[in-house]
């Protein structure tokens, strides 16, 4: 996979044992900065495609502070790894955007299902750029981003588009909506969800979240929607 990665994590045994899984996946092209001020010299002076992040580092500044800089200096996809998920800390870390968030202790699966999550968001973005499409809500047309859906529900003959919090129902079909938005990054994971893959924040325990929405993956939907996942 040709792929590059910065691990930033001030405990030596979890980064390597981060590196070791991202090198099962076969990510070879792998570094990791123990320390703020390295990282910072990372980020600065290279172009990774993935950025794996942990929140409490020694010193003044944290992961979120490395979060902004990323954000403000080299925009990255990046993933917080951490122990810390009190309400002030998450606040904090939503504010950044991150790819996906994963908490300590983590396993093997954890780690490597989550990368290849954020590495394949990445690739449907460069390569599928969507085209507006309009909505007939009343008596009006709204126009709407596809790339800004989350996900799309079905409801008996209906289909409701949820759009950053909010909601829309049209008098289409949930098959009708995946037929127009085929090639546009979206997937059917579930006989009455069909999803938008860049806008998924995590997959864990058989859900894919969309902050804090969670949504099933069908028994019948999950393993052609994993194998798309590790197809990088």
């Amino acid at each position: 996979m040709n792929k590059s990665v910065l691990i930033i994590e001030d405990e030596p045994l979890i980064a390597h044992d981060i590196f070791y899984c991202l090198k099962d996946i076969g990510i070879n092209n792998v570094k990791i900065s123990l320390k703020y001020e390295s990282a910072i010299k990372e980020i600065g002076e290279y172009n990774y495609d993935l950025i794996l992040l942990d929140i409490n580092l020694s010193g003044e500044q944290d992961g979120i502070d490395i979060a902004n800089f990323i954000i403000n200096n080299n925009p990255t996809p990046f993933i917080f790894i951490t122990s810390y998920y009190d309400k002030q800390t998450i606040n904090r870390a939503k504010k950044t955007n991150p790819a996906a968030y994963i908490l300590k202790p983590f396993n093997k699966q954890d780690i490597q299902v989550n990368v290849e999550m954020v590495l394949h968001k990445a690739s449907y973005n460069e390569l599928n750029k969507p085209e507006k499409i309009f909505i007939k809500e009343k008596k009006e047309l709204i126009s709407i981003n596809p790339s800004e859906i989350d996900y799309v529900e079905a409801y008996d003959n209906y289909a409701i588009i949820h759009i950053k919090g909010k909601s829309h129902i049209i008098s289409h079909t949930l098959k009708s909506i995946e037929e127009k938005l085929s090639g546009s990054g979206f997937e059917r994971i579930h006989k009455s969800f069909l999803i938008n893959f860049s806008r998924i924040s995590m997959i864990s325990g058989g859900y894919v979240f969309f902050e804090e929405k969670e949504i099933p993956i069908g028994r019948a939907y999950k393993s052609e929607f994993m194998a798309k996942i590790s197809a990088l």
